[in-house]
């Protein structure tokens, strides 16, 4: 019996790189909002009584920043100054600029052409590289378990927080897990770490023990318990100061969390602030699209897809198909099927995803893939019968 261990984190929306995440896509859906056709690469930094907005931005409407701002940090919980960051106190800085005419002239090269058809066939990209998707069939979600439990986990802290179900929790927290893995089959979990945020005069065995049992004992399936499983609650015993008071946030610096929890590959980039002309964003959501069709229509069991692009060309310079030896056919067909299945084109992705709405802050925090919980474009499993009947 081979054995292996996979781990995975996740951050509740009051860690302070998902504060900037969700402002940075905050600004992005009040353009999408506004001005479907906007172009946005926003990011947020975090620091003690301080956000700082800088970025490109192109839109034929108003967006009050500082407002957005105020009203993110707000509903994420940050609303007492006894929290070490507060709504109605903290600076602002906004140093927003024009997106560069040099991007623009061929990103927007289709606006020269004559019909819709056109236009969105020939929007070329907005940069260049490598994005990943990819399915198992681990989860309901389709989705590797370490990181669908660490989600679930960090997003219960914040329901027993918010519903006032463990009152002293403060916003920031961590989650993370590790499942032991049997022939491939995840068996058990080594072990869970959660880290909380809280008032500073609750006592550390209380914490451990409200945590146990309302949040962990909550999500975590009894079967991958044992007696061997080990839990590290606020592993240092106390975790008072919190947030952007204690550890600088940025945009973009949990690419992993937002993905599939360290499971297959990732190109770099991340999604957050960014429009979908940016393929970070649009060519990612359609290789997690694409490779969630494959495993939902039963060609693979697990599958890794790659796409590639550069600035400016609609289409992608490769597309390629990894099913890990789990393919019910080869994965050259299988790449064959995608091309004909699936138009990979960036402006026809937008179309198809609908991505020109103000959909993206939901996302931000808890992951971008895998979320039943939401109506994402992206999870859609329209295409599996296609594939499926194509390939018999």
């Amino acid at each position: 019996m081979h054995k292996h261990y996979l781990t995975s984190e996740s951050v509740t929306e009051g860690h302070p790189d998902k504060m900037a995440d969700q402002i940075s896509d905050a600004i992005l859906d009040e353009v999408m909002r506004c001005d479907p056709q906007g172009r946005v690469a926003v990011e947020t930094l975090l620091t003690n009584g301080l956000a700082v907005i800088a970025g490109e931005m192109r839109t034929a409407c108003y967006v009050d920043v500082p407002q957005i701002v105020r009203q993110t940090i707000k509903d994420i919980g940050y609303t007492d100054a006894r929290f070490g960051f507060d709504w109605q106190t903290c600076g602002v800085a906004v140093a927003i600029q024009e997106q560069s005419v040099d991007i623009a002239l061929k990103v927007d090269a289709f606006k020269n052409k004559k019909s819709t058809a056109e236009n969105l066939a020939s929007l070329g990209a907005g940069d260049q590289g490598l994005m990943f998707g990819y399915a198992t069939t681990e989860t309901k979600e389709l989705m590797p378990l370490p990181i669908t439990l660490a989600h679930k986990l960090a997003r219960r802290l914040a329901e027993v927080r918010q519903k006032k179900i463990i009152p002293y929790l403060r916003p920031d927290g961590k989650s993370q897990v590790t499942v032991e893995y049997a022939d491939g089959r995840a068996v058990r979990l080594e072990n869970v770490v959660i880290s909380a945020q809280h008032h500073p005069e609750v006592k550390t065995d209380k914490l451990r023990k409200d945590i146990l049992v309302k949040v962990i004992q909550k999500i975590i399936p009894k079967k991958l318990i044992d007696k061997n499983t080990k839990y590290h609650i606020n592993s240092t015993g106390r975790f008072v100061l919190g947030g952007p008071r204690a550890d600088t946030g940025l945009t973009g610096r949990k690419i992993i969390v937002d993905t599939y929890g360290g499971v297959g590959s990732h190109g770099g980039g991340c999604f957050s602030g960014k429009d979908p002309t940016k393929v970070d964003r649009s060519g990612s959501y359609a290789a997690r699209w694409v490779a969630k069709n494959i495993v939902a229509a039963g060609l693979a069991d697990k599958c890794e897809i790659q796409l590639a692009y550069v600035i400016g060309i609609p289409e992608p310079l490769s597309v390629n198909v990894n099913s890990f030896g789990t393919g019910r056919i080869a994965d050259e067909k299988i790449a064959k099927l995608v091309k004909k299945v699936f138009d990979l084109r960036v402006g026809l992705i937008i179309k198809e995803l609908k991505l020109r709405q103000p959909i993206y802050r939901q996302a931000a925090a808890y992951g971008h893939f895998g979320r039943n919980d939401l109506k994402l474009p992206w999870e859609q499993t329209i295409k599996a019968a296609q594939l499926k009947k194509l390939a018999l």
